[in-house]
């Protein structure tokens, strides 16, 4: 039986901070697999393609947090090769392991004794003014279209499946896969969509409007973003915090559900809700319960009515 190929994806600092990234080689080797590791990933200008791994890989092994696990979904787009994330970061939200159990999860995926998570990814047109043809790009968390000018707001336009339903000057919209509800879009305000929905939300940033509220679409509706003629400022468009680039007035964005999708290597059955509890510490104690005085008689269930 041949070698089985595996890339370690990681970050500089990481690599030369210790021995964690050998340890992990040494008993990837142990087990069978030739490694590569890549630890700089250039982020490729909006529209253009990114580096791809070997056709012949089996797995993508990535130690650190969320934004080098959004660097390697570059290196794995279009192929069916998954990715296991080891969190070396702060939250890890797509991380499996963190990094006190490398040895566990390294063993599994030798064993093939993992499970794949399809995660949906977003494809965006980029339309510039006078173009024939958009430029295409895609997110597994968000697209963001920005101000440029910082100290102006953009005005744009909203419409969903080709109906307009508004336009206002804001700072700034995003767009967010279901993996991404929990990243940026969840710090503006926006709400948090289970994995496995096939959806998409919009989140304006700090819009001048009395309705701009979050808006979700489903599998088969199509968000359209178009920046003013007059807006006062032009825009600047980013996907995943790393494929960006300038967006002059008169331009359009159109983010639909991709076809693509993006595999996460699953080693627990822990469903989502609890890595909601767990990653971000959410109160399962009420707040009477924590602040509950040491009284005789505290515990006693007080009826409806007293409340």
């Amino acid at each position: 039986m041949g070698k089985r190929n595996a890339v370690v994806v990681t970050h500089s600092s990481v690599r030369s901070s210790g021995n964690l990234v050998n340890e992990v080689v040494h008993q990837l080797q142990t087990d069978g697999f030739r490694v590569d590791i890549i630890d700089n990933i250039e982020a490729p200008a909006f529209g253009e393609p990114s580096q791809r791994v070997q056709d012949d890989t089996e797995i993508v092994i990535v130690l650190g947090g969320d934004g080098t696990i959004l660097r390697a979904a570059e290196l794995v787009k279009c192929t069916e090769v998954p990715i296991l994330g080891v969190n070396l970061g702060h939250i890890g939200f797509l991380a499996e392991f963190e990094s006190f159990q490398i040895g566990e999860a390294i063993r599994r995926v030798a064993d093939h004794d993992y499970s794949i998570d399809e995660r949906m990814v977003a494809h965006v047109d980029l339309w510039l003014p006078g173009a024939d043809e958009p430029l295409t790009d895609w997110a597994l968390n968000d697209m963001t279209l920005e101000r440029y000018d910082r100290g102006k707001m953009i005005e744009v336009s909203v419409r969903v499946d080709d109906v307009e339903m508004s336009s206002f000057g804001c700072d700034g919209m995003i767009v967010a896969t279901p993996t991404g509800s929990t990243a940026y879009a969840f710090s503006v305000g926006g709400p948090i969509v289970w994995p496995d929905a096939r959806s998409l939300q919009m989140v304006p940033i700090a819009a001048h409007a009395l309705f701009a509220r979050s808006l979700i679409i489903g599998p088969d509706s199509t968000f359209t973003l178009d920046i003013l003629g007059d807006s006062q400022s032009a825009g600047w468009i980013c996907n995943d915090g790393r494929r960006q680039r300038e967006v002059p007035r008169e331009s359009r964005v159109v983010v639909r559900q991709s076809h693509d999708i993006l595999r996460l290597a699953r080693l627990s059955g822990v469903p989502f809700t609890q890595r909601l509890v767990s990653k971000f510490d959410l109160p399962v104690v009420g707040w009477r319960e924590q602040h509950k005085p040491n009284l005789p008689g505290a515990g006693t269930r007080v009826p409806d009515g007293g409340r």
